[in-house]
């Protein structure tokens, strides 16, 4: 009985951990997969958010949603997989409460993770561009489910980051 227990409890602790989060990027070493910006492909540098945290045990913004969004470029990390190995390095711009334009580096822990980083990056603006920020999620986009999970946490983020209080 004891070990049925102990089971139970070791499965519900580690079922939590799979669980998609997301935190402002603005620490030197955010994002840091020890790629090159020329290796991503795309140049980021200038997005900044000098008010997001800079801890990585806090999974969300300490600020609240308004509705009511500063224009600016956000960078948020969102992380998934069983024990948190994948991450997507997500920079929204947003102008006039839309998304602008998204850019997502991904952070692969496994060739299978890269394939659906990957898909989802090429995708993610056509299904998102011009929408409006305020309640935005996506459903799954090119096939990838956690990595489309771990953006909808970055949006919720985003969203926290760039409201006007």
């Amino acid at each position: 009985m004891k070990a049925v227990a102990l089971t139970a409890a070791g499965l519900a602790l580690l079922s939590a951990c799979g669980e998609p989060k997301a935190i402002p990027m603005n620490d030197e070493y955010a994002g840091d997969s020890g790629e090159s910006s020329a290796d991503a492909g795309t140049d980021t540098s200038n997005a900044t958010n000098p008010t997001a945290q800079s801890t990585h045990s806090q999974p969300t913004s300490d600020k609240q949603d308004t509705g009511n969004y500063a224009d600016g470029d956000y960078k948020v990390q969102g992380v998934y997989g069983p024990i948190g190995e994948d991450t997507i390095d997500v920079t929204i711009t947003v102008k006039d409460g839309n998304v602008e334009h998204v850019d997502v580096v991904g952070h692969p822990f496994t060739t299978i993770s890269k394939g659906h980083q990957t898909d989802f990056a090429n995708a993610i603006n056509g299904v998102v561009d011009g929408k409006p920020l305020k309640d935005l999620k996506i459903d799954t986009v090119a096939g990838a489910s956690w990595t489309s999970d771990a953006f909808n946490e970055a949006l919720k983020v985003a969203r926290e980051e760039a409201s006007i209080q």
